[in-house]
């Protein structure tokens, strides 16, 4: 038996090991550590404040806020401004959101003591009109922010929508004239207004890099306008199509504008044939792409069949296509013809109708397709086969349901797999429906 106390030699060392091996080994390990007796408990309130701020980082924000009790130093940590940099307000009613909202009595200390360190900010609400009003008020209080990005995200509608009008814009005022710097917005499904992009404008101009923007039916094409003539370091623009202009596309397109990188327009349609869509002419995106010629755009469709005649009539410059409806084969047709720019094509639907000719020709004009996927369509294996034979290696995502896939009299589903893998030198599998 080994007395208590007894110190255990490791390996083969000798009894008689020198003193300086032991201050080395010891000093390995700090000098908390003892060669012999009980370790001592660590005194969490003596650890330098960068560590215990590196803890605070990777706690939710109540755990955060409950470990700032634990002493005077750890409370000190947690008012670093560096901690409140990045901050999202989640804002919900327990009768309409499974979300955890953001403690009231916490979102006061928040604008009471960090609202000028509060940098990249966000708003989660639910679709109740009351979190919608909380995040306005919020907002409203923010007088001394020096705030870079804000975004107002939505998780259901109605939510900002069912908040007036006047009291949406006066708490953006707020931010965007106090702020000054902001350089990146998304502020999707909002009664946002001309005038409030007036604002937006005149104090951040030098600064503003993204705007996001869709479903915002109170602004006009003027008001966008004014933030494409005047925001020359605009680099991405998301936006519905009825705000889209030869007007704009031009503005965009003028000296005074840096390359603009992403232009993302979304074409949507609640009501089957009651929208009149207009065409962009072909000599405004030339003038866009000759001002910026690696520019993406990405165009996603909520339309019904009928609704298509406005669009790819003539050559096109989109790079990524995503229909959310039912796309005719005429209208794919098109594609192939007319959008010799196109990196990635989504089709979630199309019909009984298979789309071998359509899907080649698209193979052989979109000679910079990296991305195709396909949902609710149907190709032949043979007419499938030969469009990634066109296509080879440089089809880098292929998402195929199996569903899609026609088996005919020169492939069967287990052979094409291993030929689609051949032309495209790795290993394809099509995607299986799942069945929960």
């Amino acid at each position: 038996m080994k007395r208590a106390g007894q110190k255990v030699v490791a390996g083969t060392e000798a009894p008689g090991a020198s003193q300086t091996s032991k201050k080395q080994r010891t000093s390995l390990y700090g000098s908390e550590l003892r060669e012999s007796g009980p370790c001592t408990s660590m005194d969490w309130g003596s650890l330098p404040h960068h560590v215990i701020l590196r803890v605070f980082q990777f706690l939710t924000l109540v755990d955060r806020a409950r470990a700032s009790s634990v002493c005077r130093r750890w409370n000190e940590v947690f008012h670093i401004p560096d901690l409140w940099r990045r901050f999202e307000f989640e804002l919900s009613q327990p009768a309409t959101s499974y979300l955890k909202s953001t403690h009231p009595d916490l979102i006061q200390q928040i604008i009471k003591r960090h609202a000028d360190h509060l940098q990249y900010v966000s708003f989660k609400v639910d679709s109740s009109t009351e979190s919608a009003e909380a995040a306005c008020d919020i907002l409203s209080q923010l007088v001394n922010c020096s705030i870079k990005t804000l975004g107002l995200i939505s998780t259901a509608k109605p939510s900002f929508m069912n908040v007036s009008k006047a009291h949406f814009a006066s708490a953006l005022t707020v931010v965007f004239v106090n702020s000054k710097s902001l350089s990146s917005i998304k502020i999707d499904d909002t009664p946002l207004d001309d005038p409030s992009l007036k604002v937006l404008v005149a104090n951040n101009s030098d600064t503003l890099k993204l705007l996001k923007m869709s479903s915002c039916p109170h602004v006009s094409p003027a008001g966008i306008l004014c933030v494409a003539d005047q925001c020359h370091g605009l680099k991405e623009l998301a936006l519905n199509y009825y705000i889209l202009s030869d007007e704009l596309l031009l503005a965009l397109s003028s000296e005074k504008h840096v390359d603009l990188e992403h232009l993302r327009i979304d074409v949507v349609s609640e009501n089957p044939g009651q929208v009149q869509f207009h065409t962009i002419k072909k000599q405004s995106w030339d003038a866009l792409v000759r001002h910026s010629p690696k520019v993406n755009i990405v165009m996603y469709f909520f339309l019904y069949e009928d609704e298509f005649d406005a669009f790819f009539r003539e050559e096109t410059p989109v790079t990524h296509l995503y229909f959310g409806r039912a796309v005719s084969k005429a209208m794919l047709g098109r594609i192939g013809m007319n959008c010799p720019r196109l990196i990635e094509l989504v089709v979630c639907a199309n019909g009984l109708q298979p789309l071998d000719d359509e899907l080649i020709q698209i193979a052989e004009r979109c000679k910079n397709l990296t991305a195709m996927g396909l949902g609710e369509c149907e190709v032949t294996c043979r007419g499938f086969i030969e469009f990634v034979k066109m296509c080879g290696g440089r089809l880098t995502q292929l998402s195929i349901m199996e569903e899609v896939l026609i088996p005919d009299s020169d492939y069967s589903l287990d052979r094409l797999h291993l030929e689609v893998s051949k032309h495209l030198g790795r290993m394809w599998f099509p995607d299986m429906m799942p069945t929960w």
